[in-house]
């Protein structure tokens, strides 16, 4: 069994395509594109995957009918109302709950093959990252793999604290399933029963309790993200999973690029510092 393939001169010009992005207001989709076209085909399906995130948000905006739109997606706006009626573009998984939807709209659930082997009461939404997070849990890539189960536990972990401050249940806002999942969903403890699996648990509390400013409580979270994204690739250096963690904290720097200049400069300036760290350990 062979290792992961290695990027040599693709990593070691991580920082120049930052530095072009910045002159663009920090295009983050041109570095994802660039990227792309240096990677086996292997690793642009994981890339892809990781992106699909953002097309399971994309394609929820769609069908609630809202126009919001993110460019990090990999499936155009206009193909969008398509792709709900008839998935060709997403992973298997995610494909499957678009179309059981789409027939759902169609035919009685009697007749909806697609639609009985899920319960389509728990709403597309859920069940549609469910089915993304599940893809990535069979995806080749170890930090993929740990990404995703870090960033569904996460985003479950910020929803049963705002659930729990509006008295309404836990259950219905999480996604997935699982040990933690249980634990948010059952504990009554202030760090759920969880302070000792999840290092980072208090902190994500304590943004989503603390913080009256919305924009300084997502900052906060986005900076467990970001630490999260480094700790994951520690000992990658050239391979996937360093393009991987490079590209989290690109898609992190590009959301605050629009949301806060000053916090979009700060991140900007750290990225290019741990970049330039790296290339000191490469040395």
């Amino acid at each position: 069994m062979f290792g992961n393939k290695n990027y040599y001169c693709l990593v070691a010009g991580l920082k120049e395509y930052t530095l072009d992005a910045d002159t663009k207001g920090f295009d983050a989709k041109a570095i994802v594109e660039e990227i792309l076209e240096e990677l086996s085909a292997a690793d642009a399906k994981v890339v892809r995957l990781m992106y699909g995130y953002y097309d399971c948000e994309n394609l929820i905006a769609r069908r609630a009918g809202r126009a919001s739109y993110n460019e990090l997606g990999t499936i155009a706006a206009e193909d969008l109302d398509a792709e709900l009626s008839e998935p060709k573009l997403l992973p298997a998984r995610m494909a499957r709950v678009v179309k059981a939807f789409a027939l759902a709209a169609e035919e009685s659930s009697e007749d909806n093959e697609w639609a009985k082997a899920m319960d389509l009461s728990a709403g597309f939404e859920r069940l549609l990252l469910e089915a993304y997070y599940d893809e990535c849990q069979h995806s080749s890539s170890s930090f993929l793999k740990a990404w995703a189960q870090f960033d569904r536990t996460l985003r479950n972990i910020s929803a049963a604290a705002v659930a729990r401050t509006l008295d309404r249940a836990i259950d219905t806002v999480t996604v997935g399933k699982g040990d933690i999942v249980e634990q948010l969903e059952r504990s009554s403890a202030a760090d759920f029963g969880l302070r000792g699996e999840l290092p980072y648990i208090d902190a994500v509390i304590a943004a989503v309790n603390d913080e009256s400013n919305m924009v300084e409580k997502e900052h906060k979270i986005d900076l467990i993200r970001w630490e999260q994204a480094v700790n994951l690739a520690a000992q990658s250096y050239f391979d996937i999973n360093a393009i991987l963690s490079y590209l989290v904290r690109v898609n992190i720097v590009a959301r605050w690029a629009k949301l806060d200049e000053k916090l979009g400069r700060e991140m900007f300036k750290r990225i290019l510092a741990e970049l330039d760290s790296k290339e000191l350990v490469n040395k």
